[in-house]
């Protein structure tokens, strides 16, 4: 599909962001560019330990289900206040209608720190992360990343197998699920590592549908070695709907090598600079 058909959806103050976005990317790599990332660096700190206490008081005045929901409302706004002073922008498309208030299987891609917040902005309907265990450990954090995820440990059989249940009970409710079908970051200049089998599998049990998504620019604005966040604009494009209706466990690994063509066709047709470069300059996909 030519990119110029795909309907763009702005964030809330998405023109003051555009504008603010457009400037810190004439000042890159300027002094000011610099002292700003440096500053917003610092900002983000106490930021992040203040929401996440937060996020601890609403864990325990409303419970787990209750207080996730105004946990992610939180930090939506939380993150929407970091990308403004940083300059990063991030800008949905979709390529097909999406509905809403379908439950998914949504898959995405892994390449830097910033897809989860990032993601948080562009999926706006109910769900829940897998996320590997790890993280958890770091103080404050630990705390909201225990609660509003489903941890795994992908060495354990036991772990897996406990992540699984509760990600099918959530789409029992009627909540979708996020999995990083590549299990950790792409560091191999392709356009994806290989994939798991569970997203896949979990697919065709709950005969849930799978929406996969590409997150094309968050490599440029903090990848996986960076040390500060860089202006310019976040793409997540969502592309079509991959139905999973009468497939059997026979169909996994079928279903798991259409979905990975798919996702791998579109982040060479966005132009995703991590593909056989060590560190690019930017997509060239439109955007408003």
């Amino acid at each position: 599909m030519n990119e110029k058909n795909i309907k763009p959806v702005l964030p809330h103050l998405a023109q003051l962001v555009l504008l603010f976005s457009e400037f810190m990317q004439k000042k890159k790599n300027t002094l000011f560019h610099k002292a700003l990332s440096i500053l917003a660096t610092l900002v983000f700190i106490p930021w992040v330990i203040s929401i996440v206490l937060l996020v601890i008081f609403n864990d325990l005045v409303f419970g787990q289900y209750r207080g996730w929901n105004y946990n992610y409302l939180i930090f939506k706004q939380a993150f929407r206040f970091t990308f403004f002073w940083s300059g990063i922008r991030p800008v949905t498309f979709f390529e097909t209608p999406h509905n809403r208030k379908q439950k998914y299987i949504f898959v995405l891609n892994h390449i830097s720190y910033l897809d989860i917040p990032v993601m948080i902005l562009g999926i706006r309907q109910p769900m829940r992360i897998l996320a590997k265990k790890g993280p958890h450990k770091v103080p404050f954090f630990g705390y909201y990343y225990r609660k509003s995820t489903v941890m795994v440990d992908r060495t354990s059989l036991i772990s897996r197998s406990k992540s699984v249940e509760a990600l099918k009970h959530y789409l029992e409710k009627g909540i979708s699920i996020v999995i990083f079908p590549e299990g950790t970051f792409n560091m191999e200049h392709q356009p994806l590592k290989s994939f798991y089998d569970g997203a896949f599998r979990i697919a065709i049990e709950t005969q849930t549908n799978i929406k996969p998504i590409i997150m094309v620019d968050t490599y440029e604005r903090f990848y996986y070695h960076g040390l500060s966040l860089e202006p310019g604009k976040c793409r997540v494009v969502y592309l079509e709907e991959v139905s999973v209706q009468g497939l059997t466990l026979n169909d996994v690994e079928a279903l798991k090598i259409k979905v990975y063509r798919q996702m791998e066709d579109a982040l060479q047709r966005y132009q995703a600079t991590w593909i056989g470069n060590d560190k690019g300059n930017g997509g060239n996909a439109i955007a408003v």
